[in-house]
C-alpha cells in the first residue's frame, strides 16, 4: 500500500474560521493518497494586510513549520508570502507560498492574467511579488475590492460578490486571459467563478498543493546547496528559543 503524503497548509494569521476555509480548498483538490493538515499560529495578527502584519505572521509560520517538519511538504497560505524563503531554510520538504503557486500556474494557462485581491495597499504588496518572482510582465492589472481579509468570512457575502464583480470587471477590461484570487481567503470561490465566467480562475491554495504534490511525487526538495540550506546552528534567546533547531 501506498504511504500517504502530508502536506502542512499553514495560514499565517490567527483566523480559525479562514483556516478552515483554506483547509476546505485544498482538501478539494488534494490526491487520495494526500493528508491534509491545516494549521494557524496561536499568536500573531488576526489578518495580515501589510508589510507590519507579515513580518509578525512571519514568526508563526517559522513555529508552525518546526513543528511540522515531518510533513513531506508545506503550503504558505497567504497572499503575501510571508517567511517563505526562511521557511524554506527551516524546512526539510519543498515549501510553496500560494501568490507564488497562483502566479506561476497563471502563466501556464494564459499569456497575461490580472489579480483580484482586498484591500488597495495589498495591491502594492502583490505588485513586489510579480517584481520579485519574475511575473510583472505577464500581469495586466491588479484590482482591489476594498473590503478587509475578514469581510469575507463575516458570513454578509458582500465580499464574495465584490470578488465577483472585481473578477468580471478584470476580464472585460484588461484582455487578461486568466485571474488570481489575491487572498487565501477567497480560496473556495475559483472553481464557480471559472464555470461563470469562463476563463481560468486561479486559486493560489489549490495550486500551491498541487505543486507541493508534484515536488514530493518527483522527490524534491529545496535546494541545500547556497542560501537556503538549513539555518546555521546559534541558540536563540528570549522570545525566540522556540525555534531553537539545537
Amino acid at each position: 500500500m501506498t504511504e500517504k503524503k502530508i502536506i502542512q497548509v499553514i495560514n499565517p494569521n490567527t483566523s480559525l474560521a479562514m483556516t478552515e476555509t483554506i483547509a476546505a480548498a485544498a482538501r478539494a483538490v488534494a490526491g487520495p493518497q494526500t493528508d491534509i493538515v491545516a494549521v494557524s499560529p496561536a499568536q500573531g495578527v488576526p489578518s495580515i494586510e501589510g508589510h507590519f502584519d507579515e513580518a509578525v505572521a512571519a514568526i508563526g509560520v517559522l513555529e508552525q513549520i518546526k513543528a511540522g517538519r515531518n510533513a513531506h511538504g508545506h503550503v504558505i497560505a497567504c497572499f503575501g508570502d510571508p517567511g517563505l524563503l526562511a521557511a524554506r531554510e527551516l524546512a526539510r520538504g519543498p515549501v510553496v507560498g500560494i501568490a507564488e503557486a497562483a502566479m506561476h500556474m497563471a502563466t501556464m494557462v494564459a499569456t497575461r492574467f490580472s489579480i483580484v485581491t482586498t484591500l488597495p495597499r495589498t495591491v502594492i504588496i502583490a505588485r513586489h511579488l510579480l517584481r520579485q518572482y519574475g511575473f510583472e510582465h505577464h500581469c495586466a492589472a491588479l484590482h482591489a475590492i476594498d473590503l478587509p481579509v475578514l469581510a469575507l468570512e463575516d458570513g454578509s457575502g458582500l465580499a464574495q460578490q465584490k470578488v465577483r464583480e472585481g473578477c468580471i470587471q478584470a476580464m472585460r477590461r484588461d484582455g487578461s486571459g486568466a485571474i488570481v484570487l489575491g487572498c487565501g481567503g477567497m480560496a473556495t470561490l475559483a472553481r464557480e467563478l471559472t464555470h461563470e465566467l469562463g476563463i481560468p480562475v486561479i486559486d493560489g491554495v489549490g495550486a500551491a498543493v498541487k505543486m507541493v504534490e508534484s515536488l514530493v511525487a518527483l522527490g524534491l526538495s529545496t535546494s541545500k546547496h547556497g542560501d537556503l540550506d538549513y539555518p546555521l546552528q546559534k541558540t536563540l534567546s528570549g522570545q525566540f528559543e522556540r525555534l531553537n533547531l539545537l
